[in-house]
């Protein structure tokens, strides 16, 4: 395809994801549903045919979206509600794997590889599908964060799984201490990889004023860090995602100015949108409707398959959660469960099949049918699935907390940045002061709200149960400073050993 032929596909698609942003806003169903349904319907339409490439999504794509889930995701989050998101991430995704792997070997009568190879591909969730409703339709936080943050080990963990099929196809044999010496250098080393070249970049960030080189350093920390993983031979995926969150919480942190960061942020959003937008197209373009009738009952037991292999992997782990967690409400699994939606990394990974794989062509074919049937029938049907199990449902008290928390964040924010404009000499004194003053009587005022509510007795709180969890972590994150004070006091020689030490006791 030629320079001109490639500009007036672009145009097409952007003018078709326009409308379908338009159309899917006004029907209220998912944007990526809307796109790969319209990828179907301009094919014919196209001046010349394009597919997916495996190598793109690999390369640009992936990097791109990890990286942009990194970077927003809060590490303090994360850590709250670590322990599903990696019984989901890592043995959950180890066990659907094997479970689609046997019941395709059964159902369709493949042979071990090909299905080992299938069943990781249809294991992995992409979720930005539900995402996309999460922000329509508001859900719990911690439902929320363990969505996001399976997503985020979720690919880690298809790619790391898939490359050590395919070595062990290579090679002919892999015996379990080599496999599990190979997956802790694969996961360890892009973990080592994303830590120092994620805390590299903090300091050059730090020192960056204009964010327009601050959006060219991200980039290439983005696409820099997977390529660095990959050719030393370790996971790209992982490097990425931690890498990302390095800098997402330490060096976003660091930035001095607030219009920087929202920059910087704005950027990595529309990055995201954008790529996604490509993606979906295209795996609307390039499945072919003659080829998907035609494997229609495959993809079917294929579909099967993965349904059951999800079953059995987030009803047990997460029923087990109670005893090592907070226990995780019977609708969030049925959330869990049925937003098992396939994407664009099923299709990268399926185009990844070596070409003297047997049956290599029915193996895509079959992915590429479940990717549509999930995209399609459970894509549309999110939305209503949220409100039926009434997983947005909150209380007015709830709703005036969250209404009163924007007004105190909006309003501290502003009297930062205008404490840095005072400093820097743009800001006149008399203007910053009359500017501050508004602020801080918003300020006051939510404060002093939020402080009525909290102080209520206990059985007039019934309301607020749910905002208990958020409060216990700020008290324990709060205690952890203190901590981290006396500890710093004794290294300073400031208080003596015995009077901290009585202190420590205290907590």
């Amino acid at each position: 395809m030629d320079v001109a032929q490639l500009v007036t596909v672009l145009i097409i698609l952007l003018l078709v994801a326009t409308g379908v942003a338009l159309v899917s806003r006004k029907l209220r169903f998912p944007y990526v549903t809307g796109l790969v349904l319209a990828g179907l319907a301009i094919t014919e339409f196209l001046p010349q045919r394009i597919g997916l490439d495996s190598s793109l999504v690999l390369n640009l794509f992936l990097p791109i979206l990890i990286f942009e889930a990194g970077i927003n995701t809060d590490i303090s989050r994360l850590r709250s509600a670590f322990k599903p998101i990696a019984l989901l991430a890592g043995p959950g995704s180890v066990l659907s794997s094997a479970i689609i792997a046997i019941l395709v070997k059964l159902g369709l009568g493949l042979t071990w590889i090909p299905a080992l190879l299938v069943g990781v591909i249809l294991a992995n969730t992409d979720t930005v599908s539900m995402i996309a409703v999460f922000k329509e339709i508001p859900v719990p936080s911690r439902l929320s964060t363990i969505v996001e943050g399976e997503t985020l080990f979720n690919d880690a963990a298809a790619l790391v799984s898939f490359n050590l099929i395919l070595k062990v196809y290579s090679t002919g044999s892999l015996t379990l201490l080599e496999g599990i010496q190979d997956l802790l250098f694969i996961a360890l080393g892009g973990s080592l990889v994303g830590l120092v070249l994620g805390y590299l970049s903090v300091p050059v960030f730090a020192r960056l004023d204009d964010p327009l080189s601050s959006l060219l350093l991200t980039v290439a920390v983005a696409l820099g860090t997977f390529q660095v993983g990959q050719f030393l031979g370790v996971s790209g995926a992982v490097a990425v995602v931690v890498a990302g969150l390095i800098f997402g919480n330490l060096g976003l942190s660091r930035s001095n100015s607030a219009s920087s960061r929202i920059t910087l942020l704005s950027f990595w959003e529309y990055a995201g949108f954008s790529v996604n937008t490509f993606i979906f197209l295209l795996i609307g373009l390039e499945i072919d409707p003659v080829e998907l009738w035609r494997a229609l009952p495959a993809v079917l037991v294929a579909v099967l398959a993965y349904q059951v292999g999800r079953i059995l992997s987030v009803y047990p782990l997460l029923a087990g959660v109670r005893w090592i967690d907070r226990a995780i409400p019977l609708r969030w699994q049925h959330l869990l469960f049925l937003g098992n939606i396939k994407g664009s990394l099923s299709m990268a990974l399926a185009l990844s099949l070596p070409t003297t794989l047997p049956g290599r062509e029915n193996l895509i074919a079959l992915v590429y049918g479940c990717v549509l049937v999930s995209l399609v029938g459970q894509g549309l049907s999110l939305p209503s699935l949220v409100k039926r199990l009434k997983l947005s449902k909150f209380s007015e008290v709830q709703q005036q907390i969250e209404d009163l928390q924007a007004q105190l964040m909006t309003g501290k924010a502003a009297q930062d940045e205008l404490e840095s404009l005072l400093k820097s000499g743009v800001l006149p004194k008399a203007v910053y002061e009359e500017m501050r003053s508004t602020y801080q009587v918003r300020v006051a005022g939510a404060e002093k709200s939020l402080r009525e509510i909290y102080n209520r007795r206990p059985d007039d709180l019934d309301a607020t149960r749910g905002d208990r969890p958020k409060l216990d972590a700020i008290r324990r994150r709060l205690l952890l400073v203190e901590k981290g004070a006396l500890n710093e006091a004794i290294r300073k020689q400031i208080l003596s050993e015995e009077i901290v030490r009585s202190r420590l006791q205290k907590y």
